[in-house]
């Protein structure tokens, strides 16, 4: 089997094909993230996540109509990227010693789980030319083909989410140097965060902001490799 015969079959299944290996990345990306927050929890002295089954690496049991389903579809339709979000794991930081210590704490796992998977993500792309073997076989091929998505659905997962707009994870680990003066303004924020990150997105902002960082990272994940499989 060569490579252009899986490229001749990937053509064949169109977007279709690689909106679901997308989509699997998506998944997969969304559901660690979720887990190591109430992973994390759990650790710190919080067992909610547990209780509610949120520890489980079931996706369906992080699906979240909206973040998951439909602005996903939407944003693959209008701009033929895909983001998504799973529903929040719970919390309740008076489980917790230090409370705003510990939601940073909780926050961070998130995108330090998509660091790691990206980097795994990304020396398993590298097993072949570990391996001895071409870039151009089968091998490669397939790897990139699974690997590559995973790889830029976790970097814009953690960039995104180190955005410092409650409530993503960027604005939790501000808490504890935040001025208790200021918590009202940050709980107000944050009943709106969602909606205002998804006006953010649409509208292109996100793009000039972020862009540069994604880019950044994806050089630096997929190296000399990345003109051979983009």
């Amino acid at each position: 089997m060569s490579p252009s015969f899986l490229a001749d079959f990937l053509s064949l299944t169109g977007a279709l094909g690689l909106f679901v290996l997308t989509a699997s990345a998506i998944f997969t990306a969304i559901t660690l993230h979720e887990v190591s927050h109430g992973y994390v929890a759990l650790r710190l002295g919080d067992p909610t996540a547990q209780r509610m089954g949120r520890l489980s690496l079931n996706p369906l049991r992080h699906v979240d109509p909206i973040g998951t389903v439909l602005v996903p579809i939407l944003m693959y339709a209008t701009t033929g990227l895909l983001f998504g979000w799973a529903k929040p794991v719970p919390i309740d930081p008076g489980y917790f010693q230090y409370p705003r210590r510990g939601m940073a704490l909780v926050a961070l796992a998130g995108p330090l789980s998509n660091a790691a998977m990206c980097l795994f993500w990304t020396l398993t792309l590298q097993l072949p030319v570990y391996l001895g073997l071409s870039t151009q076989s089968d091998l490669f091929f397939i790897l990139g083909t699974v690997c590559i998505p995973a790889i830029q659905m976790n970097i814009m997962l953690m960039v995104l989410n180190l955005v410092p707009i409650p409530p993503l994870d960027g604005s939790r680990l501000l808490l504890p140097i935040l001025p208790d003066r200021l918590l009202p303004a940050y709980a107000f924020l944050e009943r709106f965060g969602l909606v205002l990150t998804a006006a953010l997105i649409f509208s292109g902002a996100f793009n000039t902001l972020l862009l540069p960082i994604y880019r950044a990272l994806i050089q630096l994940s997929l190296g000399g490799l990345l003109p051979t499989v983009s």
